[in-house]
Formats: structure tokens, C-alpha cells, sequence
């Protein structure tokens, strides 16, 4: 059975990003950035469509090269083109890029680590905390951080177990708790503090995050213990869990006389070492 994993995350190939998803056990990259990182082209589908013109047996097995996956950009997760290893070695011999042999050592490398990390899923825990470490982030913020990730798996297991099936149906549950914890859907959060492609959990504080994970912790209790069914119940669970994180935050503010909803990001964290609070 074919399992998608719509968790998407970033790889760096000198410095530039390149989404990729778990699909079938293995890494499926987004066949745009491959190609944008690999040519510089400021339109990379531009380019796509001309390199498919320019090879005709590349355009004729495209159906079995791309495979559209859902992957989260600026507007939300979208289905895009990817590839696996031998797809995208398939598209570098159409690109004539002086790039193309150490990426594909680095596609090599990339591949090994997942895996690796099939075989002992601790190790990606571990390499997690070595990319925020080395991105600058305080050993408290990264605690915080991977205990939220823990949280919200555990909470995404559960609402698979209770019916939910549709990427929409997480994406709703996932902006019912963030509008009953902030007021704010995670999009509008994400504008809130300047964010395009960013990861928003990535850019919050110290209190932002144990909010986000009071929430779904919450979130996930309520569902367990109700014994949440499908999607309607579900959503009320996340309302609720919300709303506890929600209330919870209000009366921090109140006594406090500080708002914990921050505009503050931490993009410039490589240059500017000095952390958020």
C-alpha cells in the first residue's frame, strides 16, 4: 500500500532549498526546486516545459518520472511534481549543469541517511537537533520544539485511528486549534509575522510553542477520552483543546500585562545569534 507522508521538509543544496516528503518509505523531492537550484532559473516550470520539448523520451516517461505528492507552500499544502532518486537523476541528464555531478552526491548522501533513519528512527530525532543547533537555536528552544513535533504526531495518529483520511480535513482540524489557542489561523499567523515559505512553528517563542503544544495535547485527550469519531466530532475536540490553550493564554496575558502572540521570527537568526524570548 502506498503510504504518503504529508510532513514536508527543507534540504539545503548550497544554499539552496529543496522541499521533499516521505513517500513509500523513501525521499520524493519537489522536481521545481531540483531543477531551480540546478540552472538558477528564475522560472523553473519555464524551464521544465522546454527541457521536456528538448527530450522527447523525458517527456514521454514524465507520467512515471513525476508523481504530484502534497507538499505545504505559502498558499497552503498543494499536490506538486516529485521524484524519487532515480527519477531525479533521470532529469539531470536533460540539464547541462555544471552542478550536476555533486548533486548527485549529495542526492546519494541524502538517500543513505533516510535510510538510516529507517532503520533507527532515532537517528533523525537527533539530526533534527543538530540542523536547529547548528541554525543557532538555544538547547531550551530545541527541547521545546521536538517535544512539539512528538505532540503533534501523536495527535495526527489519533486522528487518522478516528476517521480522518483528507490532507483538508487535518488542515481544518490543525486552524481550529490555532483559532481557539491565538484567534489566528495558522496563515494568517504565519502573516502575522512576516512569513512566506517558512515554517511557522520554526519562528515561534519559547511561549508560542508550549501554547501550540497545550493545545494539541489537549486536543488529543479530549479525543481519546470522548472517543472522537470522524470529522465533525474531531473538529469539536479541536475547538475545545483550542479553547483550553486558548483560555489558558488569556489568563497568562492578563496577569502577566504581556501578549504572548509575537511578530518576532527568527529569519535572521544565523547573523543575529541573539534569540528570541
Amino acid at each position: 500500500m502506498n503510504k504518503e507522508i504529508t510532513t514536508t521538509k527543507i534540504a539545503i543544496f548550497r544554499k539552496r532549498e529543496i522541499r521533499k516528503t516521505i513517500y513509500n518509505n523513501e525521499w520524493w523531492f519537489v522536481v521545481v526546486d531540483v531543477v531551480a537550484a540546478l540552472t538558477d532559473s528564475v522560472q523553473p516550470d519555464g524551464y521544465i516545459k522546454d527541457m521536456r520539448r528538448r527530450d522527447p523520451e523525458l517527456s514521454k516517461g514524465w507520467g512515471q518520472i513525476a508523481t504530484p505528492l502534497s507538499v505545504k507552500t505559502p498558499g497552503g499544502i498543494q499536490k506538486l511534481n516529485c521524484a524519487n532518486t532515480e527519477g531525479i537523476f533521470r532529469i539531470i541528464q536533460s540539464i547541462p549543469s555544471p552542478k550536476a555531478e555533486p548533486f548527485k552526491r549529495w542526492l546519494a548522501r541524502v538517500g543513505y541517511e533516510r535510510i538510516q533513519e529507517i532503520e533507527n528512527p532515532e537517528l533523525a530525532t537527533k539530526r533534527t537537533r543538530a540542523l536547529y543547533k547548528a541554525k543557532g537555536y538555544s538547547d531550551e528552544w530545541i527541547e521545546k520544539r521536538m517535544r512539539g513535533i512528538a505532540i503533534r504526531e501523536e495527535l495526527t495518529d489519533q486522528w487518522q485511528k478516528r476517521g480522518i483520511k483528507e490532507q483538508k480535513e487535518y488542515e481544518i482540524l490543525t486552524a481550529e486549534i490555532s483559532k481557539a489557542t491565538f484567534d489566528m489561523t495558522p496563515s494568517a499567523y504565519k502573516k502575522h509575522k512576516g512569513l512566506k515559505r517558512e515554517n511557522l512553528r520554526d519562528h515561534m517563542t519559547d511561549l508560542e510553542l508550549i501554547f501550540s503544544m497545550l493545545g494539541e495535547a489537549s486536543t488529543k485527550e479530549i479525543a481519546v477520552n470522548k472517543d472522537a469519531q470522524g470529522f465533525v466530532e474531531n473538529k469539536q475536540a479541536a475547538f475545545e483543546g483550542g479553547a483550553v490553550a486558548g483560555n489558558a493564554r488569556n489568563e497568562l496575558e492578563r496577569k502577566s500585562g504581556k501578549k504572548v502572540i509575537s511578530r518576532k521570527n527568527y529569519k535572521k537568526l544565523p547573523q543575529d545569534k541573539n534569540l528570541l524570548r
